[in-house]
């Protein structure tokens, strides 16, 4: 499930609307470009944004709230109620969230929404060949959802989907920690993530963000059928790509990775799903397709009124920042990476690249390095890092004829291993700006930025792992023999980093 759980922020609000004139053209292609920029407008039907508090017009009252849409249009009696908590921003209206309308044991069906009420791939581009044709290319199901959602958006109240849309218009993609995902923060609130590898990770997420819409068009010329009913030019013509992002921002927060389904149906948005359900790393709950419809089935007891909580799935820290805004403390899943290399200079580096791959590695091989588990992975490392430090053709033909990761090395070569692993420890938490107790200090102050407070909870909790790696290695160290020193740096000594 960890490719369901995608957390964020799409305002589905700041989408314009776009009223274009009647034309005899009956291919909604060959509407003219300049169309486009004279007739962008807002309508007061929509959210407003900006720096003004939101607000939403009496004639949504007509539509009811979500989960009465919902029962009118299939969904049957079910066991939870939307209630609403306020948002850390004064500017933005309360969040809803899901919650149970009646005690509830394990085991209850909380909901069961009919696929009726749930959008797939299948079901937006009703062709499942072209679904899987799309999905397998350059595009991802989540930009044709995103696609999908901000054309229905164009659609207003004649959409279908309105009701749905408005609530995640409401919810602004900030899930129910009401932190905007850090793929749409400012540089400097990325600043915050000084040092940690989820930076580059956010970075390297939004380029590939930015080739799916470069690619947008490709769904416009290969799905027309679907796109017939839409009176606006290509997409990449009509949504600039700061919109696009936040559609696709939003989609990620709230899609469901279905199991044991077709290729076309297994990313879902559910309404009453995310982002109305909130997100656990020890919650066993998870949406499941059963027969024509998506429900959730409760892992523990839940007294009336409180919020229902559902698995996001193996995810470390990182990809919940990433997808959904928060971080937590509890996350037996959470991890940094260790990436060693075998030095390619190193003139026996094919037969210790035979060595490694012998025993289930790679000449790059990435250690993960669990919360809680530090000692089991400096463990881990330590073989293929002795590798590196063999330099004696004798010795390395001795390694090759054993079996298994036996590589005996002096202790004065197991002194060098631990300082390098040591030291790169220690240079990672150089890298942070703050210190462990700096970080302590700063969630103490109850009035901290929302964007800082979490992004200051994920580093600390990066440095708790790199702390403890660091005293793991220490220990090694501390039990060899008091002679040990460590001999000059190995010249082809392995690569961290």
């Amino acid at each position: 499930m960890e490719l369901t759980c995608l957390h964020n922020k799409f305002n589905l609000s700041a989408l314009p609307y776009l009223s274009l004139p009647s034309s005899k053209n009956p291919n909604p292609r060959f509407f003219s470009r300049k169309r486009n920029n004279l007739c962008l407008a807002s309508t007061s039907d929509t959210l407003v944004t900006g720096s003004g508090k939101e607000v939403s017009s009496k004639k949504d009252a007509d539509f009811g709230d979500l989960k009465s849409w919902m029962h009118k249009n299939g969904l049957p009696p079910c066991k939870v109620v939307l209630k609403e908590r306020p948002s850390y921003d004064e500017k933005h209206r309360p969040i809803h969230y899901v919650a149970a309308c009646e005690d509830l044991r394990a085991g209850d069906v909380a909901f069961s929404v009919p696929n009726s009420l749930v959008v797939t791939l299948e079901r937006v581009l009703g062709n499942e060949t072209v679904a899987e044709l799309l999905t397998t290319n350059k595009l991802s199901e989540l930009a044709c959802l995103a696609l999908y959602l901000m054309y229905e958006k164009k659609q207003g109240k004649k959409s279908f989907w309105y009701p749905y849309i408005r609530e995640l218009d409401r919810q602004r993609g900030r899930g129910q920690l009401a932190v905007e995902s850090p793929l749409l923060w400012s540089d400097d609130e990325l600043a915050y993530l000084t040092g940690s590898p989820t930076k580059a990770e956010i970075l390297e997420r939004a380029e590939g963000i930015k080739r799916e819409y470069n690619e947008l068009d490709t769904v416009w010329f290969m799905a027309g059928s679907l796109f017939q009913q839409y009176p606006y030019d290509i997409p990449t013509e009509a949504f600039p790509f700061e919109i696009f992002k936040q559609a696709f921002v939003a989609v990620q927060s709230c899609v469901v990775h279905l199991q044991k389904v077709p290729l076309a149906r297994r990313f879902a948005l559910v309404p009453l799903g995310p982002p109305l359900l909130a997100y656990r790393s020890n919650c066993k709950a998870m949406l499941s397709a059963v027969a024509d419809a998506v429900e959730l089935v409760v892992d523990r007891p839940y007294k009336a009124g409180e919020p229902i909580v559902v698995w996001c799935g193996p995810q470390p820290n990182s990809k919940l920042l990433i997808n959904y805004g928060f971080v937590d403390d509890d996350n037996s899943y959470d991890r940094l990476v260790v990436e060693a290399a075998l030095n390619t200079e190193d003139p026996q580096y094919q037969d210790k690249r035979l060595v490694v791959q012998r025993n289930g590695k790679l000449s790059v091989q990435a250690f993960p390095v669990y919360a809680g588990k530090e000692k089991e992975a400096v463990s881990d490392m330590l073989p293929y890092l002795r590798l590196g430090y063999v330099s004696d053709p004798s010795e390395m033909q001795s390694v090759l004829s054993s079996q298994g990761p036996v590589c005996p090395v002096s202790s004065c070569m197991e002194r060098a291993v631990l300082d390098q692993l040591a030291d790169y420890f220690k240079r990672r938490l150089a890298g942070y700006p703050t210190t462990l107790n700096e970080d302590e200090s700063l969630l103490s102050d109850p009035n901290l930025n929302p964007k800082k407070r979490v992004a200051t909870q994920l580093v600390r909790l990066e440095k708790k792992i790199l702390h403890a790696c660091v005293q793991a290695t220490t220990d090694l160290i501390d039990q060899l023999p008091d002679y040990t020193v460590s001999p000059c740096p190995a010249p082809y000594a392995p690569l961290l980093k």
